[in-house]
């Protein structure tokens, strides 16, 4: 464990330290007081905020944004594009205590390519967030969130659709900024049309 290496188009802060081995993409931007653990993966064009912890061994991919004071534990992996919103909390076991070690508990939570995780929301272990869902600020999920479901509450339930744009869609299932159209399937969930 040490300060930051340098790796060649990655931008690292002083203060930050990155722990070997690990691989991160080039155009990524680690900031203050940020902790990268061993056997990590961070692809290209991503931003770590100030006082971001992520890893041991999470897979994190291209274009994700996480801002300051956020956690991302082992088990937990965000695909392309995702955003986290200011501290928010992924949880690794669903019945802490700390008196009983838990480690060989943890379950692992898959967010899927363009979510979006609102400031100060959490999210239960264990569960999937689908494709551009968009979890509220203060939002706690507790269960697997389709793909473009807009979620909000305490417990997160659906309240719309959101585009890939992060725009809100109407009944029409067309967003208004981009003219891409959607539809409901069988199931009742929002697909994208090509």
């Amino acid at each position: 464990m040490g300060r930051a290496p340098h790796i060649d188009g990655v931008s690292i802060h002083e203060s930050a330290y990155v722990d070997e081995p690990c691989t991160i993409g080039r155009g990524t931007k680690i900031w203050h007081f940020a902790h990268v653990l061993p056997l990590t993966t961070i692809g290209r064009d991503c931003v770590l905020g100030q006082n971001v912890v992520v890893g041991p061994s999470v897979t994190i991919g291209e274009r994700v944004k996480i801002q300051n004071n956020v956690s991302i534990y082992k088990g937990v992996t965000l695909e392309d594009g995702v955003f986290c919103g200011p501290s928010c909390v992924f949880t690794n076991v669903n019945n802490p205590r700390s008196e009983i070690e838990r480690k060989d508990e943890f379950r692992p939570t898959l967010v899927k390519r363009g979510a979006t995780i609102g400031a100060n929301a959490t999210i239960v272990c264990g569960h999937t967030l689908g494709e551009y869902c968009f979890i509220a600020a203060g939002a706690v999920v507790a269960g697997d969130v389709p793909a473009y479901a807009l979620m909000a509450g305490v417990p997160a339930k659906r309240i719309g659709w959101m585009s890939r744009a992060g725009v809100k869609l109407g009944d029409d299932l067309v967003c208004p900024q981009d003219g891409t159209r959607y539809s409901l399937n069988s199931d009742g969930l929002l697909e994208f049309m090509e």
